[in-house]
């Protein structure tokens, strides 16, 4: 099953549903329970827990219980607890009560030399930058890099917001983020601001929840779907990819495209442009042409990369998009859509693959902080699917569900890795995956191949492209890389 991520609402609504065990503290007893051991966890990986120092730092509410609940069963294992009241009058009373009894003590402000601070702030209710004394307190922190605490967040970063994943400034910037039943739309979308994500089972149900869904396949599902041919396929039945990219002057975005859907599958790839000769001398499997009359048929299209944006272009990419297969856009193409939305009213499917400065120019507004939203509203008015790329890639259908990737890493951040990206989606949609799913899952391969090939140093895009068929072969075995971390 796909990881399924929750809006705030979602979670209240799952906690409500518990019945007696939100009303009789079972809820935050377990949750509580759960940071205590991702804590331990944490301890025992540089010696153990007794004798180390963790600090917390607690606001008003269940978070700060939850945080308090934590330090008393700490400091009941041996382990030196003090805690930062912000608000001491709105203190969970019952939490911070326990955590006294257990030998925890309450200061002024935070101590050098601690082992774990755990931000017990504000939680999936709280919206906007931390407030001028919490943002004081986690000021005075070095970060984990350079020697100072881990930093285990219960629930959400502070300064977070669950929903949209906007990150505040200033926010928590966490190691770990321990959330509770099923996990919160930030931790996909700030992935990188709440760190590893531990989810606790406290006995809530979220499947019950409605409305628009957020998300990610595991490598599991991504492997399971990647075409490999059956006993009485052949080259056609496994789907034919046609790429359109590039030209004579500029190959690099031909070669890029067509490589990348040559290596993703193991069907045919056809290529039309003027960097044919180009094309072929790298990859004489592809089957190539320059003008799309001579193309022959495809199962999906894939057009856009390094095209131009003249006038042939737009008759090229109107008549590709004029017919009834599948066709992912890109780049160029994107270009052209943006001038002329009305080509992209068709039936069959579509996907566009925009990065942030595209989706800018189709929708006529930069994207702002809430990215999921714009994407879903994006694919809804225009009736069609959206690749919004970045380190965490969102991939939106027109009914409102998103699936989402977290890249691991941003190595795949140079130029010409979209082209890559474009072949190796197209050929999915050749080989019959939905576009949602054929975005997703070429996302998390390139992912895979950008961790790969970069080993801690810079890549380009061919380096990438070189890296494709060993990430796919890496995730088929069941060896992922560190691109596909989930919580």
């Amino acid at each position: 099953m796909p990881i399924r991520y929750l809006t705030a609402d979602a979670v209240r609504d799952a906690e409500h549903a518990a019945g007696d065990l939100l009303a009789n503290g079972t809820l935050m007893r377990r949750a509580s329970h759960g940071v205590a051991q991702v804590v331990i966890d944490e301890l025992r990986r540089t010696g153990g827990c007794y004798g180390r120092q963790v600090g917390i730092v607690v606001g008003a509410g269940d978070n700060g219980g939850d945080a308090l609940y934590a330090g008393a069963a700490l400091s009941r294992r041996g382990v030196a607890c003090t805690a930062v009241l912000l608000a001491p009058d709105r203190a969970h009373r019952a939490g911070l009560a326990a955590f006294g009894r257990a030998g925890g003590r309450t200061v002024e402000t935070l101590a050098g030399g601690l082992d774990v601070v755990i931000d017990g702030v504000v939680g999936i209710g709280g919206h906007g930058p931390l407030r001028p004394a919490a943002a004081e307190v986690f000021g005075q922190l070095t970060a984990p890099a350079d020697g100072g605490p881990v930093v285990v967040a219960v629930d959400i970063p502070s300064g977070v917001d669950a929903d949209t994943g906007q990150v505040h400034d200033p926010a928590v910037r966490a190691t770990v983020t321990v959330t509770f039943g099923a996990p919160r739309n930030a931790h996909l979308l700030a992935a990188t601001q709440c760190g590893r994500t531990v989810t606790v089972d406290i006995g809530i149900d979220p499947t019950g929840t409605d409305g628009d869904t957020l998300s990610s396949l595991t490598d599991d599902e991504v492997a399971a779907l990647w075409p490999v041919p059956a006993p009485a396929d052949d080259k056609y039945s496994q789907g034919v990819v046609g790429v359109i990219a590039g030209s004579a002057r500029y190959p690099g975005a031909a070669i890029l495209a067509t490589g990348a859907a040559v290596s993703a599958t193991s069907g045919m790839t056809r290529y039309v442009g003027t960097a044919a000769d180009d094309v072929v001398s790298h990859f004489p499997e592809v089957v190539a042409a320059r003008s799309l009359a001579d193309a022959g048929r495809v199962q999906a299209w894939a057009v856009g990369p390094g095209i131009g944006t003249d006038d042939d272009a737009l008759e090229l990419l109107r008549d590709i998009l004029s017919t009834d297969l599948p066709v992912l856009v890109d780049a160029d193409g994107l270009t052209l859509v943006a001038r002329h939305p009305e080509l992209v009213d068709r039936r069959a499917p579509t996907l566009l693959t925009p990065h942030a400065g595209e989706f800018a120019r189709l929708t006529g507004d930069e994207l702002g902080p809430d990215r999921l939203a714009a994407v879903r509203d994006l694919a809804r008015r225009w009736g069609v699917s959206v690749l919004l790329k970045g380190r965490i890639t969102l991939v939106a259908d027109p009914d409102g569900a998103v699936l989402g990737n977290d890249a691991g890493s941003s190595w795949a951040a140079t130029a010409g890795a979209g082209d890559v990206l474009s072949g190796i989606a197209g050929s999915l949609l050749a080989a019959g995956l939905t576009p949602a799913r054929a975005g997703a899952a070429a996302a998390r391969v390139h992912a895979h191949a950008a961790e790969l090939a970069a080993r801690d140093a810079p890549i380009g895009a061919s380096d990438l492209l070189a890296a494709v068929r060993p990430a796919i072969r890496a995730l088929r075995r069941g060896h992922p890389t560190s691109a596909t971390r989930v919580p």
